[in-house]
Protein backbone atom coordinates (compact mmCIF):
# COMPACT_ATOMS: atom_id res chain seq x y z
CA UNK A 1 0.00 0.00 0.00
CA UNK A 2 2.69 2.19 0.68
CA UNK A 3 4.55 1.62 -2.34
CA UNK A 4 1.36 2.95 -4.52
CA UNK A 5 1.42 5.87 -2.18
CA UNK A 6 -0.98 5.32 0.51
CA UNK A 7 -0.91 6.98 3.91
CA UNK A 8 -1.14 4.31 6.16
CA UNK A 9 -2.68 3.69 9.53
CA UNK A 10 -0.87 0.11 11.03
CA UNK A 11 -2.43 -1.37 13.90
CA UNK A 12 -1.30 -4.48 16.11
CA UNK A 13 -0.52 -5.46 19.69
CA UNK A 14 2.95 -4.91 19.79
CA UNK A 15 3.51 -1.25 20.06
CA UNK A 16 7.62 -1.33 20.00
CA UNK A 17 7.42 -3.38 16.67
CA UNK A 18 4.83 -1.38 15.23
CA UNK A 19 6.46 1.84 15.95
CA UNK A 20 9.49 0.24 14.41
CA UNK A 21 7.80 -0.72 11.12
CA UNK A 22 6.12 2.47 10.91
CA UNK A 23 9.00 4.29 11.18
CA UNK A 24 10.35 2.08 7.89
CA UNK A 25 7.86 2.38 6.05
CA UNK A 26 7.42 5.81 5.79
CA UNK A 27 11.29 5.84 4.79
CA UNK A 28 11.46 3.79 2.50
CA UNK A 29 8.07 5.43 0.50
CA UNK A 30 7.59 8.99 1.38
CA UNK A 31 4.04 8.40 3.29
CA UNK A 32 2.56 9.17 6.43
CA UNK A 33 2.30 6.39 8.81
CA UNK A 34 0.56 6.11 11.78
CA UNK A 35 1.06 3.31 14.60
CA UNK A 36 -1.83 2.70 16.95
CA UNK A 37 -2.01 -0.20 19.20
CA UNK A 38 -5.06 -2.36 19.03
CA UNK A 39 -6.16 -5.77 20.65
CA UNK A 40 -8.72 -7.53 17.71
CA UNK A 41 -9.97 -9.16 20.78
CA UNK A 42 -10.56 -6.73 23.39
CA UNK A 43 -13.64 -4.42 21.83
CA UNK A 44 -12.48 -0.99 23.88
CA UNK A 45 -9.20 -1.38 22.18
CA UNK A 46 -10.62 -1.93 18.95
CA UNK A 47 -13.47 1.13 19.73
CA UNK A 48 -10.20 3.18 20.52
CA UNK A 49 -8.61 2.60 17.35
CA UNK A 50 -11.74 3.36 15.44
CA UNK A 51 -12.06 6.21 17.31
CA UNK A 52 -8.54 7.62 16.45
CA UNK A 53 -8.80 6.95 12.70
CA UNK A 54 -12.44 8.76 12.62
CA UNK A 55 -11.29 11.96 14.27
CA UNK A 56 -8.09 11.90 11.51
CA UNK A 57 -10.74 11.89 8.73
CA UNK A 58 -11.71 8.01 8.31
CA UNK A 59 -10.55 5.51 6.14
CA UNK A 60 -10.56 4.76 2.52
CA UNK A 61 -9.37 1.61 2.62
CA UNK A 62 -10.06 -1.03 5.58
CA UNK A 63 -7.87 -4.48 5.52
CA UNK A 64 -8.78 -6.86 8.53
CA UNK A 65 -5.95 -9.12 9.00
CA UNK A 66 -6.02 -10.87 12.33
CA UNK A 67 -3.83 -13.35 14.00
CA UNK A 68 -5.02 -17.30 14.03
CA UNK A 69 -5.93 -19.72 16.92
CA UNK A 70 -4.30 -22.20 18.39
CA UNK A 71 -4.29 -25.75 15.90
CA UNK A 72 -6.86 -28.21 16.89
CA UNK A 73 -9.32 -30.71 15.63
CA UNK A 74 -12.93 -30.14 15.65
CA UNK A 75 -13.72 -31.92 19.39
CA UNK A 76 -12.60 -31.30 22.44
CA UNK A 77 -11.83 -27.52 22.33
CA UNK A 78 -13.01 -25.45 25.86
CA UNK A 79 -15.79 -23.53 25.16
CA UNK A 80 -13.43 -20.22 26.43
CA UNK A 81 -11.07 -21.27 23.67
CA UNK A 82 -13.95 -21.12 21.54
CA UNK A 83 -15.27 -17.54 23.24
CA UNK A 84 -11.97 -16.22 22.82
CA UNK A 85 -11.30 -16.85 19.27
CA UNK A 86 -14.81 -15.77 18.35
CA UNK A 87 -13.52 -12.17 20.10
CA UNK A 88 -10.92 -11.69 18.25
CA UNK A 89 -11.54 -13.56 15.00
CA UNK A 90 -14.92 -12.15 14.20
CA UNK A 91 -16.55 -9.94 16.35
CA UNK A 92 -13.46 -7.77 16.33
CA UNK A 93 -13.48 -7.58 12.66
CA UNK A 94 -17.11 -6.71 12.71
CA UNK A 95 -17.09 -4.39 15.01
CA UNK A 96 -13.87 -2.75 13.31
CA UNK A 97 -15.38 -2.77 10.09
CA UNK A 98 -19.20 -1.51 11.17
CA UNK A 99 -17.32 1.64 12.56
CA UNK A 100 -15.22 2.48 9.19
CA UNK A 101 -17.47 1.79 6.56
CA UNK A 102 -20.17 4.68 7.12
CA UNK A 103 -17.64 6.96 6.48
CA UNK A 104 -16.90 5.53 3.12
CA UNK A 105 -20.52 5.09 2.60
CA UNK A 106 -20.57 9.12 2.96
CA UNK A 107 -17.96 9.42 0.64
CA UNK A 108 -18.74 7.48 -1.71
CA UNK A 109 -16.04 5.42 -2.34
CA UNK A 110 -14.21 2.64 0.02
CA UNK A 111 -12.68 -0.70 0.00
CA UNK A 112 -12.92 -3.18 2.61
CA UNK A 113 -10.27 -5.99 2.51
CA UNK A 114 -10.95 -9.30 4.74
CA UNK A 115 -8.28 -11.68 4.89
CA UNK A 116 -9.06 -14.88 5.51
CA UNK A 117 -8.12 -18.56 4.62
CA UNK A 118 -8.33 -21.17 1.83
CA UNK A 119 -9.69 -23.27 5.10
CA UNK A 120 -12.96 -21.07 4.24
CA UNK A 121 -13.12 -23.12 1.01
CA UNK A 122 -11.31 -26.62 1.66
CA UNK A 123 -11.20 -26.87 5.46
CA UNK A 124 -7.86 -27.43 6.67
CA UNK A 125 -6.91 -30.25 8.98
CA UNK A 126 -6.03 -29.33 12.49
CA UNK A 127 -7.23 -26.10 12.30
CA UNK A 128 -11.32 -26.13 12.82
CA UNK A 129 -11.35 -23.39 15.01
CA UNK A 130 -10.20 -21.30 12.05
CA UNK A 131 -12.43 -22.92 9.24
CA UNK A 132 -15.67 -22.40 11.58
CA UNK A 133 -15.12 -18.87 12.24
CA UNK A 134 -13.37 -17.57 8.98
CA UNK A 135 -16.23 -19.31 7.38
CA UNK A 136 -18.66 -16.95 9.35
CA UNK A 137 -17.03 -13.82 8.53
CA UNK A 138 -16.89 -13.71 5.11
CA UNK A 139 -20.84 -14.69 4.98
CA UNK A 140 -20.92 -11.48 7.24
CA UNK A 141 -18.59 -9.57 4.22
CA UNK A 142 -20.91 -10.77 1.69
CA UNK A 143 -23.78 -9.77 3.42
CA UNK A 144 -22.20 -6.16 3.51
CA UNK A 145 -21.31 -6.11 0.18
CA UNK A 146 -24.83 -6.10 -1.02
CA UNK A 147 -25.94 -3.39 1.30
CA UNK A 148 -22.65 -0.94 0.57
CA UNK A 149 -22.35 -1.62 -3.42
CA UNK A 150 -24.46 1.22 -4.18
CA UNK A 151 -22.51 3.42 -2.19
CA UNK A 152 -19.30 2.97 -4.25
CA UNK A 153 -17.74 0.51 -1.11
CA UNK A 154 -16.54 -2.73 -2.50
CA UNK A 155 -16.22 -5.63 0.11
CA UNK A 156 -13.84 -9.01 -0.28
CA UNK A 157 -12.08 -11.45 1.14
CA UNK A 158 -8.93 -12.69 -0.22
CA UNK A 159 -8.30 -16.19 0.62
CA UNK A 160 -4.10 -16.93 0.96
CA UNK A 161 -3.37 -20.96 0.34
CA UNK A 162 0.34 -21.97 1.58
CA UNK A 163 1.93 -18.38 1.78
CA UNK A 164 5.04 -18.88 3.97
CA UNK A 165 4.97 -16.38 6.99
CA UNK A 166 5.95 -17.62 10.59
CA UNK A 167 2.18 -19.14 10.73
CA UNK A 168 2.81 -21.84 8.21
CA UNK A 169 5.72 -22.99 9.96
CA UNK A 170 3.54 -23.76 12.88
CA UNK A 171 0.82 -25.14 10.92
CA UNK A 172 3.36 -27.73 9.54
CA UNK A 173 4.81 -28.05 12.88
CA UNK A 174 1.40 -29.19 14.45
CA UNK A 175 0.43 -31.61 11.48
CA UNK A 176 4.16 -33.05 12.31
CA UNK A 177 3.37 -33.51 16.01
CA UNK A 178 -0.16 -35.03 14.46
CA UNK A 179 1.53 -37.16 11.80
CA UNK A 180 4.73 -38.03 13.49
CA UNK A 181 6.90 -37.24 10.69
CA UNK A 182 9.68 -34.01 9.88
CA UNK A 183 8.49 -30.66 9.46
CA UNK A 184 10.53 -31.08 6.00
CA UNK A 185 8.39 -33.77 5.34
CA UNK A 186 5.57 -32.37 6.24
CA UNK A 187 6.12 -29.33 4.10
CA UNK A 188 7.26 -32.00 1.22
CA UNK A 189 4.21 -33.41 1.29
CA UNK A 190 1.87 -29.79 1.36
CA UNK A 191 4.26 -28.48 -1.78
CA UNK A 192 2.96 -31.44 -3.92
CA UNK A 193 -0.47 -30.43 -3.28
CA UNK A 194 0.34 -27.10 -5.07
CA UNK A 195 0.33 -26.75 -8.70
CA UNK A 196 2.60 -24.18 -8.79
CA UNK A 197 5.17 -26.36 -7.12
CA UNK A 198 6.11 -24.09 -4.00
CA UNK A 199 4.73 -21.83 -1.00
CA UNK A 200 3.86 -18.84 -2.33
CA UNK A 201 5.37 -15.20 -1.44
CA UNK A 202 3.74 -12.43 0.86
CA UNK A 203 4.86 -10.14 -1.77
CA UNK A 204 2.86 -11.93 -4.13
CA UNK A 205 -0.69 -11.94 -1.97
CA UNK A 206 0.28 -8.08 -1.06
CA UNK A 207 -0.09 -7.44 -4.43
CA UNK A 208 -3.89 -9.37 -5.09
CA UNK A 209 -4.82 -6.98 -1.89
CA UNK A 210 -3.97 -3.62 -3.72
CA UNK A 211 -5.31 -4.67 -6.58
CA UNK A 212 -8.72 -4.84 -4.79
CA UNK A 213 -8.06 -1.51 -3.32
CA UNK A 214 -7.67 -0.04 -6.09
CA UNK A 215 -9.86 2.07 -8.57
CA UNK A 216 -9.82 -0.93 -11.71
CA UNK A 217 -11.35 -3.37 -9.03
CA UNK A 218 -14.55 -1.02 -8.59
CA UNK A 219 -16.65 -3.85 -10.15
CA UNK A 220 -15.41 -6.73 -7.66
CA UNK A 221 -17.05 -6.89 -4.87
CA UNK A 222 -18.63 -9.68 -2.54
CA UNK A 223 -16.08 -12.15 -3.81
CA UNK A 224 -13.67 -14.66 -2.15
CA UNK A 225 -10.10 -14.09 -3.68
CA UNK A 226 -8.14 -17.17 -3.81
CA UNK A 227 -4.47 -16.92 -3.74
CA UNK A 228 -3.56 -20.61 -3.72
CA UNK A 229 -0.76 -21.27 -6.32
CA UNK A 230 -3.63 -23.69 -7.27
CA UNK A 231 -4.26 -25.68 -4.35
CA UNK A 232 -8.01 -25.68 -3.98
CA UNK A 233 -9.12 -28.05 -6.46
CA UNK A 234 -12.74 -27.21 -6.30
CA UNK A 235 -13.85 -24.38 -8.80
Amino acid sequence: MAAEGCDLVIGARSADDLATLAGEIAAAHGVNVEPLAIDMGDLASVDGFADAVIAAGGADILVNNGGGPPPSGALGVAPEVWRQQFEAMMLGVIRLTDRLVPGMRERRWGRVLTVASSGVVQPIPTLAISNALRAGVVLFMKTLAGEVAADGVTVNVVAPGRIWTERTDQIDAANADRQGLSQDEIRKRSIATIPVGRYGKVEEFAAVVCFLAGAPAAFVTGHVMRVDGGMIRSV
